[in-house]
């Protein structure tokens, strides 16, 4: 006996009812950006070629992580409400346990450290603490943008979390060529003009003051106070983004921007990844800025970003941060210094890895090569131009035939730039690494750049 299948909703039974296939061009434009394959692709070459020496990745090293001081710091903290604040077991139980205050649990201890080492003076009540760096980004986007005209300036090239953030979010980017010294002030202001007049917003311009992403330049202090300058002009805000502040190679640390901030026109992103734990994926944003309601009310937009975060992550791992609170109350609240080891580290491998492009590419043999690089005063990036196209099918050259992995810095650019540009991490390598990992650049960069292309 034949039997017919029950009808579903569409005109199809039960029988022919397949899962549904999405048409990529159904869902959100950014999945087809560019931006958001090049992490990918380059996970997938460093996982096919894990004998390469890598310079792409910008992870901090892991020579000083012991996994016995999560529970040492975790112990601190809690010794620390107990004996320090009076707190009860049960209380302390319950921080740890349950789910918490929206803006974060150690807003206060990263203020105390925030004085100490970059004497930035903000009320505990101005920091959201968050789920890494690049939530507090998307929070900050998420709030400040509230327009189709608003537009966020930025440097490029750019960190890719930032132009990636604000792609998530359709906010409109007019990108600022960088200078060796990173972004101009003057530039910044004929963009803002030029966004204006284009019937935009300039709402905020997104910046790595010292040592950035991917490019290692840093502002002069000149820069930055005019830079505060033509923010008061133009009113913009500036959203300043500084993880890699305490790795001074020459010289010594310049004030942030937030430092220098008298208007409050800096929202200071920070994050522990470089500094204490990534693996804890523990960020921050200081948000001191006053909101005005419809009635009148007053806030700081620090509120207002944990209004956003309430419906997101809802709040930052309290394990997470009791560990990193820990670590602050264990170094006194003085983080920078309690990275002097770190910072040695960097800066030698930094030396190592200039030491090692100036001995293979002598000013001769670089002049007849077509290629150069910059010298950053700290950090864990330097940019390498070069007279061939230093794309993916490159790199997979660079990783299968020399073992040697990089970072193409197109991927930096909104747009067009970068294409015949290369970066360089040291961060995550030992300094025997980085001398072995040049030997093998210099190899590829050498063959690529006199013959044709294998």
């Amino acid at each position: 006996m034949n039997e017919t299948s029950p009808a579903v909703p569409g005109g199809t039974t039960a029988a022919t009812r397949r899962a549904p296939v999405l048409g990529l061009d159904e869902l959100h434009g950014s999945l087809t950006d560019p931006v958001l394959d090049a992490m990918n692709f380059l996970n997938e070459v460093v996982s096919r070629f894990p004998e390469a020496l890598s310079f792409a990745p910008g992870r901090p090293s892991e020579g000083s992580f012991a996994t016995e001081d999560l529970a040492y710091f975790l112990r601190i903290y809690t010794e620390y409400l107990e004996r320090e604040l009076g707190w009860p077991g049960e209380r302390v139980r319950t921080q740890l346990f349950q789910y918490g205050r929206t803006g974060g649990i150690i807003h206060e201890l990263i203020a105390r450290t925030l004085a100490n080492d970059e004497d930035i003076h903000v009320a505990a009540e101005s920091v959201v603490v968050t789920t890494g760096c690049q939530e507090a980004m998307l929070l900050v986007l998420r709030a400040l943008f509230a327009r189709p005209e608003d537009t966020l300036l930025i440097s490029s090239p750019c960190y890719i979390g930032a132009t990636g953030a604000a792609r998530l979010l359709d906010i409109a980017v007019r990108p600022v060529p960088e200078g060796p010294e990173g972004p101009d002030p003057e530039a910044i202001a004929e963009a803002a003009r030029r966004t204006r007049a284009a019937g935009g917003r300039p709402r905020a311009l997104y910046i790595v003051p010292d040592f950035a992403n991917p490019t290692g330049a840093s502002m002069t202090v000149a820069a930055r106070e005019r830079l505060l300058e033509v923010a008061a002009d133009e009113d913009l805000l500036i959203l300043e983004d500084n993880p890699y502040g305490f790795f001074v190679r020459e010289g010594t640390a310049r004030p942030t921007l937030k430092a220098l901030d008298r208007e409050r026109r800096v929202l200071h992103l920070g994050s522990f990844a470089k500094t204490a734990l990534p693996g804890a994926r523990v960020g921050y944003v200081v948000a001191d800025q006053e909101v005005i309601g419809a009635a009148g009310e007053r806030s700081l937009l620090a509120d207002q970003l944990s209004k956003i975060k309430s419906m997101t992550t809802v709040n930052t791992s309290a394990i997470s941060q009791a560990v990193v609170g820990g670590l602050l109350i264990d170094c006194g609240f003085r983080l920078r210094e309690a990275n002097a080891e770190a910072i040695a580290f960097y800066r030698a491998n930094m030396n190592t890895l200039l030491a090692e492009l100036d001995r293979h590419f002598p000013a001769a043999r670089r002049e007849s090569l077509g290629i150069d690089w910059n010298r950053p005063d700290g950090g864990f990036f330097l940019v390498v131009d070069v007279p061939f196209l230093a794309d993916a099918k490159a790199l997979e050259d660079s990783a299968r035939n020399f073992g040697v992995l990089w970072t193409p810095m197109s991927d930096f650019y909104p747009g067009s730039g970068g294409e015949h540009t290369l970066r360089l991490s040291c961060s995550s390598l030992t300094p025997d690494q980085v001398t072995e990992g040049v030997t093998r650049l210099a190899a590829f960069i050498s063959e690529r750049a006199a013959g044709p292309v294998r």
